[in-house]
């Protein structure tokens, strides 16, 4: 998986790529709903060289974390960031489903993720997932998830995708988190196309 995440990223230029959004919008109403304070902890999972990152630190929030098991990918968006503004972000190179650094890090108040879950095809894959988020994330805290819908495309990158509804993903994280908003995305892709995605917010009970 990261061999194929290096050779993407080396071979293609960012705003080619199938899934580069300009202005992650849906991704940022989200955000904004959480009403976090500007120190909260924000953790992007599966980066890549999103524009997200860029447009959390125009709004003020301080405590960004990019994840992404590519290094390529992290490195193209802090080319893209500049020196000033690539400092203020901390970065991890590092495998969900396997991690190492991102055990270690304190509980966050935002799990980000419109790139990686739909990818994990195999039941244990995606608990190492949701096991990961779950140590993550405090209580109270949110959690973004955007994935390919039902309607969705079957592949990405040349790999097959799993395809989730808002309640399939309610029943992966299960009844320590509140489904807070539910809805359609029709993503316009670089190449014309279409992509349909199902995006979610879902907040962490206090008890």
């Amino acid at each position: 998986m990261k061999s194929h995440w290096e050779r993407i990223y080396q071979k293609s230029a960012v705003d080619s790529l199938g899934w580069y959004e300009s202005n992650p919008e849906p991704s940022l109403e989200l955000i904004e709903r959480c009403n976090l304070p500007e120190n909260a902890i924000i953790l992007n999972v599966g980066a890549g060289a999103t524009t997200l990152v860029d447009e959390l630190l125009q709004t003020g929030y301080r405590n960004i974390i990019a994840n992404d098991i590519s290094s390529s990918a992290l490195e193209e968006l802090k080319q893209r960031l500049g020196p000033a503004k690539s400092k203020r972000v901390h970065w991890i190179v590092d495998n969900l489903i396997n991690p190492c650094e991102l055990n270690s890090l304190e509980q966050i108040d935002l799990w980000h993720d419109r790139a990686v879950l739909h990818f994990f095809q195999d039941s244990a894959s995606q608990d190492a997932y949701f096991k990961l988020l779950r140590k993550l994330v405090r209580k109270e805290g949110y959690v973004i998830i955007a994935a390919f819908n039902l309607d969705g495309a079957e592949k990405c990158s040349g790999l097959p995708v799993f395809r989730y509804d808002a309640a399939m993903l309610e029943d992966k994280l299960g009844r320590e988190f509140q489904l807070m908003d539910a809805f359609d995305h029709a993503y316009l892709m670089p190449s014309g196309d279409t992509r349909e995605y199902v995006y979610t917010l879902f907040q962490r009970k206090s008890i």
